[in-house]
């Protein structure tokens, strides 16, 4: 069997377009994984002037971006350990980014409201959030299925974290996604 990967599975420069990423935005990735999918499409889109806090909290994740850092002289990019389901687990001010991506991970977490409440803290009064995930069906591969969210779930947990959805997007073929403005 073939299992797609990468872009194939999702793409993050379709994502951050579809989000109006624009240069000089400071920009977060929340449970960045190691590879830093969205990292660093973002930090080339937000160029010198902007940057991109790629935040997990395993260490071994920003190592594993820090490399990456140095391999692609990205300048803009800081790392950041935190704790998403935690509200202040982040030692990042509120208010402080232009937009927050959380993707691929609802589906990690317990405490979905907690995630989604200390990631929006951060974003600014009229900023963007992002939020993608695997869609409950449709793939075989992936997280387990009974650990997948709906994208209801997200959108209830969205505007109960007080923000304003503004539309859907298509991520990919196994992945449910939408825009947000923080009001």
């Amino acid at each position: 069997m073939y299992l797609p990967t990468g872009k194939e599975l999702i793409d993050p420069f379709k994502i951050l377009e579809d989000a109006d990423i624009r240069a000089g935005y400071s920009v977060a990735d929340f449970g960045c994984g190691t590879l830093g999918h969205y990292v660093f499409p973002a930090a080339r889109l937000v160029g010198k002037e902007g940057k991109v806090y790629a935040i997990d909290i395993l260490k071994s994740v920003l190592s594993g971006i820090e490399s990456r850092m140095k391999i692609e002289g990205a300048q803009n990019v800081i790392t950041l350990w935190g704790d998403l389901e935690r509200v202040g687990g982040v030692k990042l001010p509120s208010e402080s980014l232009d937009m927050g991506l959380l993707i691929n991970n609802l589906f990690l977490s317990k405490q979905q409201g907690e995630m989604v409440r200390e990631c929006v803290r951060m974003v600014k009064h009229g900023g963007v959030f992002v939020m993608a995930d695997w869609k409950p069906s449709g793939a075989t591969f992936g997280p387990p299925p009974a650990t997948r969210v709906s994208m209801e779930v997200g959108k209830a947990l969205a505007t109960a974290a007080g923000l304003t959805i503004v539309k859907d997007i298509v991520p990919g073929p196994y992945h449910w996604g939408f825009v947000c403005v923080k009001p």
